[in-house]
């Protein structure tokens, strides 16, 4: 009958039988290749596209990049706040956003809002052509004056060629007086006149309404 081997465990943690046989090495639990709880985790792709080397790590770890960012509660009531205003319809909103921006300065005017700002808006465009303005009534007068001429004085004018030669004319009177108003106000504005007689204060004050006149004319033309 065989004896009992006997088993000793020195302070290596190595284990012998007390005999002369070497000892048999003791499995360490903190040695990563002989953890039971760990496991091998192959390459794989970060999602910025680049690679991880296989490593070995303990289960349940979860690699630096894919560990999610912690969000406290405000950040988390702002995300799942909706983006529309509540009860307004997506679909209406979308709609919106397509149409065409008009534009701000005729939004909500009257028609009479709109034709005064129609009407600065050309009177802008007419201080820079106006030499170019003043060219085309002389050209339709001389035009017109030729018509009549080339009909050899016999037959009268038509009345849309006469009422087109007295808007003409009308033109031609408002652009000049627009002009000494002009010439007026430089003056004072230069010093030249010190104080503006009554009768000149009453010229200056006619430039609107005279504005407005010759608009209406030109619109017509």
């Amino acid at each position: 009958m065989m004896a009992a081997a006997h088993y000793v465990t020195d302070e290596t943690g190595a284990v012998s039988t007390g005999d002369a046989s070497p000892p048999v090495p003791r499995p360490r639990s903190d040695s990563p290749n002989m953890s039971l709880d760990s496991k091998y985790i192959p390459a794989t792709q970060r999602p910025d596209g680049t690679w991880r080397k296989p490593r070995r790590v303990r289960d349940g770890y979860v690699p630096q990049e894919e560990v999610p960012v912690y969000e406290n509660k405000y950040v988390k009531f702002f995300k799942s706040k909706p983006d529309l205003p509540p009860g307004l319809n997506p679909e209406e909103a979308n709609k919106g956003k397509q149409q065409p921006k008009q534009d701000g300065d005729t939004v909500g005017l009257s028609k009479s809002a709109k034709r005064n700002l129609k009407r600065k808006e050309k009177r802008k465009q007419q201080q820079q052509e106006k030499g170019e303005g003043e060219a085309d009534v002389e050209e339709l007068s001389q035009s017109l004056q030729k018509t009549a001429v080339s009909g050899g004085g016999h037959s009268p004018l038509g009345l849309g060629d006469s009422e087109t030669s007295e808007r003409a004319k009308k033109i031609k009177n408002l652009k000049k007086k627009l002009r000494q108003i002009d010439d007026l106000q430089q003056k004072l504005d230069s010093g030249e006149i010190k104080q503006a007689t009554k009768e000149q204060l009453e010229k200056l004050s006619r430039r609107k309404a005279l504005e407005e006149e010759l608009e209406d004319l030109e619109l017509d033309l």
